[in-house]
């Protein structure tokens, strides 16, 4: 079992710090959300919580992060680090791609591409991107950053993207995993379909057993079944050994955990010490003992 630690929007501040800590404790990745902005007025419900209220993040802080990951990376060397959710339909696939591309050659390598649609139509709205075709379009853009990170000449004719053949350089070693998020049944078939890995967002372990069954399913129905495939998972079986057995029974690879409940909103008043605290308290009592 690989582990990774969300820092949960915290103090900008103490990234860095952190990312040092993660690495040195056993930590296998460092996942980081994505958000542009938080519009004042909006009718658009969030998805992952109970009532679809979105006022937990009014304030909160959010770094770019195809910016904060070679901050981080500039301090660790062997830390990975991942997008829980990059949000890719609202933003053009070629500017995209460059930024994946520079970061996996920056970092050698120690970057996964979590890959989402915002469920906010104020995003689109923005970012001048049409709201209708947008799975679709993510569809195309897994297709058009895949084949630019290659490093030949790349052109694509699709429904919503049309380029003559181009060459990025440079391009990383290794392609770059691009993990897909989403429990809806249209998310999971993108995974099954595209993904080299699938992201869940904090779901119990009941939802979770029926969504893996679920892309279990699919992945041999598109003939992928044989293909490595990496699913990052967290909730509440991830904070003990039985549920991290449990998770791993169940065929998650990757287990993330976080130490504060963003849903819940409010002011985020830990410290650097308290979160160093809880990042090493939980490698002591759980990772070094997964490994033992």
């Amino acid at each position: 079992m690989q582990f990774a630690y969300h820092a949960g929007m915290c103090n900008p501040a103490f990234y860095l710090e952190l990312a040092k800590a993660a690495e040195a404790a056993g930590y296998d990745s460092f996942t980081l959300p994505d958000s542009i902005f938080y519009p004042q007025q909006a009718d658009t419900k969030y998805p992952y919580n109970a009532d679809g209220s979105r006022e937990f993040l009014d304030g909160v802080p959010f770094l770019e992060p195809f910016s904060a990951v070679p901050w981080m990376a500039g301090v660790t060397t062997k830390l990975k680090f991942s997008t829980s959710v990059m949000k890719l339909p609202i933003r053009n696939p070629v500017l995209v791609a460059k930024s994946l591309t520079s970061i996996a050659v920056m970092t050698n390598n120690r970057f996964m591409l979590g890959a989402g649609i915002s469920p906010w139509k104020e995003d689109f709205d923005i970012c001048g991107q049409p709201w209708e075709g947008r799975g679709k379009r993510l569809d195309e853009m897994i297709h058009i950053i895949r084949g630019l990170m290659g490093g030949d000449y790349f052109g694509y004719q699709g429904e919503f993207y049309q380029f003559a053949p181009v060459k990025m350089c440079p391009v990383p070693t290794q392609p770059i995993p691009i993990l897909v998020g989403g429990h809806a049944d249209v998310a999971l078939k993108r995974a099954a379909r595209l993904g080299d890995g699938w992201i869940s967002a904090g779901s119990t372990l009941e939802d979770l057993t029926a969504m893996i069954g679920k892309l279990n399913v699919l992945r041999q129905e598109c003939g992928r079944s044989h293909l490595p495939f990496h699913i990052q998972a967290g909730g509440v079986d991830a904070y003990t050994l039985d549920g991290i057995r449990r998770l791993e029974d169940l065929g998650v690879t990757e287990v993330v955990v976080a130490f504060r409940n963003t849903y819940a909103g409010g002011p985020d008043n830990r410290t650097l010490e308290s979160m160093l605290a809880e990042l090493n308290g939980y490698a002591e009592n759980v990772i070094h003992k997964c490994r033992a």
